[in-house]
């Protein structure tokens, strides 16, 4: 397994995204044409606001995606140690919904023989382009087990640790992320517990991702589907300013 490289972050999200990123290059470029085009005063300030909001939204969320994604801690997995805290790790399951560059990162880490990589993704449901591309660009690996976010090809109580990482969010509406932890509920054993890492629709994210991040769920809709199924949370904090990090356990 390659180590990460140092713009792997940035620059995967560029390559799922290209078309906003694209459309915002071509605005900048026409919007600074525009300047010296324009005699009216009306006109150079539409176009200075242009140019203002295509820098704001490249710099801006490509900065964001390269602290979040390349030098914080989220791929560095200083994190574990509070949220696993003291957990048996002698089997754990991982999700992701189409896109998955951090299964064979994760296992390495914990060092695990037990660990299960499922896949949710659903092209019937989840239609957005970006998730289309990211698939084509990395897909599943070889041990990657087919799963519908409500039916897991896992066994009753048979998981101590469960991760969602920056992917079940891809379950658009609450009814399928309740069923989602539904499921995680059946396949965790007692004392087990579910780790969720994800953006939260909140103002952080909506600074660094413009209207995209009503991708994201709130984290007061995250608390009723787990609870709706009676997890317990047990802790709750961020890595970085961007990405919050639920844990919850099953009683």
């Amino acid at each position: 397994m390659k180590p990460r490289g140092k713009w792997q972050g940035m620059w995967t999200i560029a390559r799922f995204n290209w078309p906003f990123y694209l459309t915002a290059a071509i605005f900048l470029i026409a919007a600074v044409w525009g300047i010296f085009w324009f005699n009216a005063l009306l006109g150079i300030v539409l176009c200075g606001f242009v140019i203002s909001g295509c820098l704001y939204f490249l710099i801006g969320s490509l900065g964001v995606s390269h602290q979040i994604y390349d030098r914080s801690d989220l791929y560095r997995w200083a994190w574990l140690k509070r949220a696993l805290n003291g957990a048996n790790r002698s089997s754990i399951i991982f999700c992701h919904s189409g896109f998955d560059d951090t299964s064979l990162s994760l296992r390495k880490n914990l060092d695990v023989e037990q660990f299960v990589v499922l896949d949710h993704y659903d092209a019937e449901r989840m239609r957005e382009p970006s998730i289309r591309r990211a698939r084509k660009l990395f897909p599943p690996t070889a041990e990657t087990q087919k799963a519908p976010y409500d039916q897991w090809p896992v066994a009753d109580n048979a998981a101590n640790i469960i991760f969602g990482f920056l992917a079940i969010h891809e379950l658009r509406s609450e009814a399928e992320r309740i069923a989602w932890f539904a499921e995680a509920r059946r396949c965790l054993r007692t004392g087990g517990r579910v780790v969720l890492v994800e953006h939260t629709r909140d103002f952080a994210n909506f600074l660094a991702f413009g209207p995209g991040f009503l991708h994201f769920h709130s984290t007061a809709s995250w608390h009723r589907c787990w609870e709706k199924v009676n997890f317990q949370l047990s802790d709750e904090f961020h890595v970085t300013p961007w990405v919050r990090i639920f844990v919850v356990i099953k009683s």
